[in-house]
């Protein structure tokens, strides 16, 4: 099968996130003088091929098949879906359950204006707050470029990630000199610093304030037992008694296992939809793009038809030819990526209606070839778009990839159950502990779910439960005892 370069472009810019796209659209822009960047307030005849201007298409619910034209569905802006009378018109974005416990990214606060009129203040990285201790540490030359490689190899909680073998060996240097200047920069403020291990950074504090004897070693050497509760262990271990191991507990609890935490580190890259889904005053939920990640370019063809007459020779007019083309493409490309983006993320609400209404436990199973069937595409082509694409819903801000769960057939033979939607009664079940007072087993969690229509084996609980990072139930009662 023969793909030309431009085709695959078109499917490249599928799956780029919003960000890369305009990465990629700003450098196009360098590249290509007969492209430029769309004015959304100029006058319609300064954009001779500009994008589709945007439209509206209406899809109504009845009898559940959705009706409306093909045209509708290709709306490049939004569309509207309305369900049927009375269906769901009490749905509200306010005190819906689950709507803070499944949220994304929250959007709660209050932008103050004086936030973007603050000059930009750096803030001390950990680096740079080690390269100023071993500039006064009194290191020779050779020693202190051994100090700024191994600080170079800290992460950003505290942790040293570097094999000292490997860094002697890139040096030209001994194992036992790289540790010699490691121990020196373990002295480091924030104590703890470049330790290789949890239970190393937990040494370097308590040897700070005198509190590391053998029977905290033997606690430190043992923190897995101390992650399971599993209590009488540790104390045969550290030869303490109950009271003395309940102190050194407490003690370990008031360290630090992250000693880099409190520097400035990179800023996190806040989370822009692609789409925006908000439920229609008429009923149902509307669907529409999220403009501001939409490039809008155009092709000058004015400025096109000036250099294509003033071309003084071939070379010069394959060169406009290429351009105009590529411009051309381009400002097609932009179009149809939103369109697709569009049909998918609207059929996606459409599957997924229930979630949106109701909650995680109404997600419905959902797979890449059931959304191309529904719009006729390709498989591939679904897997692209929602890639890297996120979609906020009154319910938070979602991966387009997140509605795609697996199916847990029904015990009872009715419709089967979202893997997304077991997994949150399984959480629910267990979060109810401290309220019933009864840890149930894996097993137990098993009965409950087929009693409620669910069939699940004991093992998919025990993958979903690890997955969520629960405890088991072992686990759960000894931390219950311990408290």
């Amino acid at each position: 099968m023969v793909i030309t370069p431009q085709l695959q472009q078109a499917i490249k810019l599928l799956q780029l996130s919003n960000l890369e796209l305009e990465a990629f659209v700003e450098a196009e822009l360098e590249r290509n003088p007969l492209l430029s960047r769309a004015d959304a307030d100029g006058e319609p005849d300064s954009a001779p091929e500009a994008a589709p201007a945007a439209s509206e298409a209406e899809i109504v619910f009845q009898d559940g098949v959705a009706q409306g034209s093909e045209a509708a569905l290709d709306a490049p802006t939004d569309a509207l879906y309305d369900a049927a009378p009375g269906e769901r018109n009490e749905v509200s974005t306010d005190n819906q359950p689950g709507l803070g416990d499944w949220s994304r990214v929250g959007n709660g606060g209050s932008i103050d204006s004086d936030d973007f009129e603050r000059p930009d203040q750096h803030e001390l990285t950990l680096s740079e707050h080690l390269q100023a201790q071993a500039m006064m540490a009194g290191f020779c030359p050779s020693d202190h470029a051994i100090a700024l490689t191994l600080i170079d190899s800290v992460d950003e909680a505290g942790y040293l990630r570097a094999d000292l073998g490997e860094i002697a060996e890139r040096l030209g240097i001994s194992t036992d000199r790289v540790e010699q200047v490691m121990y020196c920069c373990q002295g480091f403020e924030p104590t703890g610093v470049m330790a290789r291990s949890v239970a190393e950074c937990l040494k370097l504090q308590l040897v700070e304030r005198n509190r590391f004897d053998p029977a905290m070693a033997a606690l430190l050497d043992n923190l897995d037992l101390l992650a399971r509760r599993d209590l009488g262990a540790l104390r045969r271990l550290c030869g303490v008694d109950q009271e003395d191991l309940s102190e050194m507990i407490a003690e370990v609890q008031g360290l630090t296992p992250r000693p880099g935490a409190g520097f400035g580190s990179e800023t996190a890259q806040t989370i822009v939809p692609d789409v925006y889904v908000r439920p229609d005053p008429a009923g149902g939920w509307k669907v529409e793009l999220n403009s501001d990640t939409l490039p809008r370019v155009l092709m000058d063809k004015r400025y096109h038809a000036e250099v294509s007459g003033s071309a003084r020779n071939d070379a010069d007019k394959v060169f406009v030819a290429e351009c105009a083309a590529q411009a051309s493409w381009l400002v097609k490309s932009l179009d149809q990526r939103a369109r697709t983006i569009l049909k998918v993320a609207t059929e996606i609400v459409r599957q997924q209606d229930a979630f949106l209404a109701f909650g995680v436990e109404f997600l419905r199973p959902l797979t890449l070839k059931m959304v191309a069937e529904a719009i006729e595409m390709h498989e591939s082509t679904v897997s692209r778009v929602t890639s890297n694409k996120y979609i906020a819903t009154p319910r938070g801000v979602f991966e387009l990839k997140f509605f795609f769960t697996a199916a847990i057939q029904s015990s009872d033979g009715g419709a089967s159950h979202s893997a997304e939607a077991v997994r949150h009664r399984i959480k629910t079940l267990i979060d109810a502990e401290d309220v019933t007072g009864e840890v149930l087993s894996d097993d137990r969690i098993v009965e409950i779910l087929q009693e409620a229509g669910i069939d699940i084996a004991r093992r998919t609980v025990a993958k979903y439960r690890e997955s969520m990072r629960i405890p088991s139930s072992v686990e759960r009662r000894r931390a219950r005892k311990a408290a």
